[in-house]
């Protein structure tokens, strides 16, 4: 592409870009005839950099036209008039459009149905760094952020409040970032603008506004100018709104008569845009240029050059995050001391102009994260009570609108203390307390760990042991589980709290798996009370998920573990060796500190073994499938068969015979040894209509889908699959010691069908399970230990 295509009032013209572009495409198009026939390039030709160089300035030239990135404020009008919502949206207004941009899902809790909302999945970025959980805290955060929308401006600061390492920065920054992207799209675009000085080139006696303008050098905008033909630019930190050059009257005319023109459907204009003005610096210019031009406010428009932003962390653009500090976020320095800066026209040196700086002036027209606020003393952040209510900031010489959405986060150590100071009664009122605890559902405190573990195989090139990740987080969730107390629940209710321990409560809470020896009704009237259960201390100080080992504090964990030089691969059993030096830290960890409770609670060291025993569960169930000694459909079409028996059955149907044609009574025979398996108490007629109630229950939340009886029925179809192994017993304990001989030794020292027989296993434990020999061999080692021994 030539020189940038300008029509001869300097605007720049998009078709002739475009097609320019286009011209780009096609002899680009035609250089790839020197391909070889599989459409490869010929490498055996130059790069031709220039060519390729010339294609690219061409496409972000022609991407720069496309986004608007500078218009001048006529254009700017134009474009408001279109869709002046968008052009009017205060920050709240602005943030739930990010919500709502990326769109939620329904997610079933421990506490009951949540919205997620997507934005926290970070689809933007590939998934990386995405909040796990949390769906509570995004509700109430995305219905304060509704609130200030309906407002038209924020008035109170959002304290995000939890436990060290429960992700409350994650949160921030996954808004933040989310907004980062949605700036971008042509439905997030901000503008600002930029006031511009043409050089003498294009004026008879400089713009020093009391020369003026000849009337054969008058331009329409200045807008467009070229950089050698601009005396001066002054840009604009505080990126106020275009819309606020317009005088206050005018400006809500505007505003009444395009929102008037369409439904608003509940939308509100941001409230400084109706009510506010220019920034002190922006309005001494304004009045300048305005006097010099006799109340021309034209004149005045063609030194304005509208430049759309964008929201950016790296640059504190719109997104500004204040660490703890001892200052005001936010001060000023004059600009007209600068003498970089000698080439402003000299009506404007004769001003004095100021620059603002700080976080505050960074992050307006965006969100603004203070993290850990209440860390500071209080007299360094006391004028955020006036700030966050009045959406202003004082300095010496200003005072500063700012439209932009308060963000803090605390311990709840922090803000236990700093609700105990006179003080908090004021802050009390301009505050919103979102409490941020620790996930209580292993499976989706694994994910964090999976994306920690990855980064851990990077460093250490180890390869990772199946359950890695599982062991961390149950054993996590094992020391943040509460004892419930039985007397807030109803008799019945009652009686089953009471034998939950922290295992039986995280099962519960993660795979909805009652504890053994339950009757059907029992198991029912558990499951139908997690959500009870698990609100049960959210009006305690002392909530469950306030204490606990953190993410922070496991991902160390996983970290440590990778260095060990006792396993080859990064193992499950080094995770135990790293929460066994773990729990010798009482003077380190504050949840180590806590009293053992009746039941088992709050016995950290306790908790090791009990996960080594459900890791071994899981060894053994691996190891004896890769056996191959029962086809695993066996025992799952049993239960299918069941299930399709007891669906005739409860509804007093006959059952068709696909091999004889005929109807037939359900088999019962068949049912109550099922039954007789599972270990069925109380009545069978009960049990059996809970088990098409659950089936009936997965359909609904799995339209369309056939019935994945594993995942509906865990328990029964263990109990199945090991009714099948116990016949079986002493075979599975000679392969697992045949294939014990075949990791240690090699196959040379075995009889040829054991060699084969564990050769298959260890196949097939490769294949299907991610193990690798050094893993398999201390898997299946402590496996004969702990059950074959």
């Amino acid at each position: 592409m030539g020189e940038r295509e300008r029509d001869p009032r300097g605007r720049f013209d998009v078709a002739a870009a475009g097609a320019a572009a286009a011209a780009g495409v096609a002899a680009a198009a035609a250089g790839d005839a020197g391909a070889d026939g599989a459409g490869r390039p010929d490498r055996s030709q130059a790069f031709d950099s220039k060519g390729w160089l010339a294609d690219a300035t061409g496409e972000i030239r022609d991407n720069f036209a496309r986004n608007r990135r500078v218009i001048s404020f006529a254009e700017y009008l134009t474009l408001f008039a279109a869709e002046p919502a968008r052009q009017l949206r205060s920050a709240g207004q602005y943030l739930r459009d990010v919500f709502d941009h990326f769109g939620a899902e329904a997610v079933r809790t421990p506490r009951g149905l949540m919205t997620r909302w997507r934005l926290f999945d970070c689809p933007f970025d590939g998934g990386k760094d995405a909040l796990m959980g949390q769906e509570e805290v995004q509700a109430a955060v995305y219905r304060l952020i509704s609130n200030f929308a309906r407002e038209g401006r924020t008035n109170r600061l959002i304290l995000l409040h939890g436990p060290n390492g429960s992700a409350k920065s994650t949160f921030a920054a996954c808004l933040q970032r989310a907004m980062e992207h949605y700036s971008s799209l042509d439905e997030g675009a901000l503008y600002k603008f930029n006031w511009i000085f043409p050089s003498q080139k294009l004026t008879k006696g400089g713009i020093g506004f009391g020369g003026g303008m000849e009337p054969g050098g008058a331009q329409e905008t200045y807008a467009y100018l070229d950089d050698d033909l601009i005396e001066s630019k002054i840009s604009d930190e505080m990126r106020d709104h275009p819309l606020l050059l317009l005088p206050r009257a005018k400006r809500r005319d505007l505003v009444n008569q395009r929102l008037g023109a369409a439904d608003r459907g509940g939308f509100r204009p941001a409230d400084y845009l109706l009510r506010g003005d220019l920034s002190h610096r922006n309005r001494q210019i304004f009045e300048a240029l305005l006097s010099s031009y006799h109340g021309d406010l034209g004149k005045v428009l063609r030194h304005v050059q509208v430049e759309r932003f964008f929201v950016s962390r790296r640059y504190r653009q719109a997104a500004a995050t204040v660490e703890p500090q001892l200052a005001v976020d936010a001060h000023s320095k004059q600009l007209t001391m600068d003498r970089s800066l000698a080439s402003l026209p000299p009506a404007l040196q004769s001003l004095t102009l100021y620059e603002y700086q700080g976080e505050l002036v960074d992050g307006n027209r965006g969100v603004i994260d203070f993290a850990d606020l209440l860390k500071r003393p209080l007299e360094s952040y006391k004028y955020l009570l006036g700030t966050v209510e009045q959406g202003r900031v004082s300095l010496d010489v200003a005072s500063l609108e700012l439209d932009t959405v308060f963000i803090g986060s605390s311990n709840e150590g922090y803000l236990a203390a700093f609700k105990e100071i006179p003080e908090f009664q004021s802050f009390k009122g301009r505050m919103e307390l979102v409490r941020v605890p620790y996930l209580l559902d292993y499976r989706i405190e694994q994910k964090i760990y999976d994306a920690q573990i990855k980064l851990a195989h990077a460093e250490s090139g180890k390869h990772v042991s199946p359950h890695v990740a599982w062991v961390t987080a149950l054993w996590a969730m094992l020391t943040r589980m509460k004892k419930p107390l039985a007397e807030k629940y109803g008799k019945t209710l009652s009686d089953l709290v009471v034998k939950l321990g922290p295992l039986e409560k995280a099962l519960l809470y993660a795979d909805t798996i009652t504890p053994e020896g339950l009757s059907t009704e029992q198991q029912r009237e558990l499951v139908a009370g997690i959500e009870k259960i698990a609100r049960e201390s959210d009006n305690y100080p002392n909530y469950e998920g306030r204490t606990g080992a953190s993410a922070r504090e496991m991902k160390l964990v996983i970290m440590n573990a990778a260095q060990s030089t006792r396993y080859a691969c990064l193992s499950p059993f080094a995770i135990f060796d790293e929460l066994e030096e773990l729990v010798r830290g009482v003077t380190v960890y504050e949840f180590l500190k806590q009293e053992p409770l009746p039941g088992g609670f709050h016995e950290n060291r306790k908790f090791i073994f009990q996960v080594r025993d459900q890791l071994i569960d899981k060894i053994d169930d691996e190891v004896r499938t890769s056996m191959g000694l029962v086809d695993e459909r066996r025992y799952m079409e049993r239960f299918e068969r069941y299930a399709a028996h007891v669906s005739y059955w409860v509804k007093h149907e006959k059952v068709p015979n696909a091999i004889t044609g005929r109807d037939e009574d359900p088999d019962e025979d068949m049912m109550a040894e099922v039954e007789r398996i599972l270990q069925v108490t109380g009545r069978r007629d009960e049990f059996r209509r809970e088990v098409i109630s659950r089936i009936g229950a997965w359909s609904i939340d799995h339209p369309r889908q056939k019935p994945d009886y594993d995942a509906i029925f865990p328990r029964p179809i263990a109990e199945l699959r090991e009714a099948f192994f116990d016949e079986r017993k002493k075979q599975v304990r000679k392969i697992n010691e045949d294939l014990l001989v075949y990791l240690a030794d090699g196959p040379t020292r075995m009889q040829p069908d054991a060699a084969a027989a564990a050769g298959a296993t260890l196949t097939t434990l490769k294949s299907r399970f991610g193990y690798c020999d050094n893993c398999a061999k201390d898997a299946v080692l402590a496996l004969i230990r702990k059950r074959y021994s």
